[in-house]
């Protein structure tokens, strides 16, 4: 079973979500927050698999949440919603330490999908939202247009695996990126299970910001594309 955590202050939404969710065989929704202050509470005391987070709220919103959920070293990861394609609070939700974001009238079908993908232990990249969220963070982080800035992780990747990184960073799907590159899934899967523990990053979302960070894949580009 999929323990999730439903954090918004609006009870009919999260009333809507808890429909939603409880009618799938493999998701228990554990608990329900009004703010972000009960979500750190709640899911230090209840380490749901998932927590479903809304960004705007009183009080503690839910970046600041999510920080303190991922600091704190807890076994929840976050699954941020969010009102608008380019929502601005969401942001600094990447830097935060989110697995993914939503938006909150999703179809049922991808709010299920984007959970478990969560829960799996992996990032909610392929989405349009998502890609127009990293872009748009990616231009907010370099403001002055210094242009990407160095990191000596990036030196620990094979050539492979920087083919694989710019493919995840364009958010391609691990089989999207096997039929690129010519290589099979288990493969892609392989170099995937490869590259993160060697840049210290967590999931894809994190891997997709630091490619953009890096300057591996530019703030605009699409998928098949090489922008």
């Amino acid at each position: 079973m999929i323990d999730v955590l439903l954090v918004d202050d609006a009870p009919l939404l999260r009333m809507g979500f808890r429909m939603v969710l409880e009618a799938q065989p493999d998701v228990a929704v554990v608990g329900e927050a009004g703010n972000g202050a009960e979500a750190v509470a709640l899911a230090a005391e209840l380490k749901p698999d998932v927590v479903l987070m809304d960004v705007r709220m009183p009080g503690v919103d839910g970046i600041e949440a999510t920080a303190r959920i991922t600091a704190a070293d807890l076994p929840s990861r976050v699954l941020i919603l969010t009102t608008f394609d380019l929502d601005e609070y969401a942001f600094a939700a990447l830097r935060a330490g989110a697995a993914g974001f939503l938006l909150k009238n999703a179809h049922p079908a991808d709010l299920i999908a984007g959970i478990r993908t969560v829960a799996a232990g992996d990032g909610v990249v392929a989405p349009r939202i998502t890609r127009q969220l990293i872009e748009a963070f990616a231009r907010q982080s370099d403001p002055a247009g210094a242009g990407p800035r160095a990191d000596e992780r990036l030196e620990r990747l094979t050539d492979r695996e920087r083919e694989v990184l710019v493919e995840i960073a364009r958010g391609r799907s691990n089989a999207e990126i096997a039929e690129t590159l010519g290589l099979s899934e288990a493969t892609v899967k392989t170099h995937v299970s490869r590259i993160l523990p060697k840049l210290e990053l967590r999931d894809r979302v994190q891997g997709v910001v630091f490619a953009y960070e890096v300057g591996l894949v530019a703030a605009g580009s699409q998928p098949g594309t090489d922008k």
